[in-house]
């Protein structure tokens, strides 16, 4: 069964995260006395979360014992994948949230821990670059599709191959 092992918050950004029992959402905004609450916020900025599984596999892969704190997320999960959850709602307590991206590893927490390859390992796994390709190739399309504006008719007369080839001048030089 999933659940959730750590809650972490902290008031003052790149101040220690803090273990908290319980915390109190709010839509809109985020998880109250967070350094991220604040009035009409960001949706990507509420609430982050990650699974234990992965800054495990981290710390055995590379002889580490990073706290799963230190990775600084709010909500630390065992049993769950997260990633499979994008553009889903998520039932935590009394809470429904609707998971939009994947929180990425970034470089401020590369620097904050000391190691230069946190976001390469994480990126390592073709699953999660598949991922992160996936849903930023939706955001393209999202922000830029439009509906095809001309049509394909079929006026029964057929194609040739000289239909393809666009009429430009072109010179040929041959040399004897």
């Amino acid at each position: 069964m999933s659940k959730i092992l750590e809650i972490g918050i902290t008031k003052i950004n790149n101040a220690s995260i803090e273990n908290s029992e319980t915390i109190e959402l709010i839509e809109g905004k985020g998880i109250e006395g967070d350094r991220y609450f604040k009035d009409f916020n960001d949706i990507r900025s509420q609430i982050t979360l990650i699974e234990s599984e992965n800054i495990d596999y981290y710390n055995r892969t590379f002889n580490t014992n990073f706290l799963y704190k230190d990775f600084r997320r709010n909500l630390i999960t065992k049993d769950i994948r997260l990633n499979d959850l994008v553009g889903k709602k998520l039932s935590i307590g009394n809470s429904e949230l609707l998971v939009n991206d994947l929180c990425r590893p970034c470089k401020s927490l590369q620097e904050k821990l000391g190691k230069n390859n946190i976001i390469k390992e994480f990126l390592n796994r073709k699953e999660r670059v598949f991922e992160i390709t996936k849903i930023e190739l939706n955001e393209l399309k999202e922000k830029y599709f439009s509906p095809r504006r001309t049509q394909i008719l079929d006026l029964g007369g057929g194609l040739e191959d000289i239909d393809l080839i666009a009429n430009e001048r072109s010179v040929v030089l041959f040399r004897w």
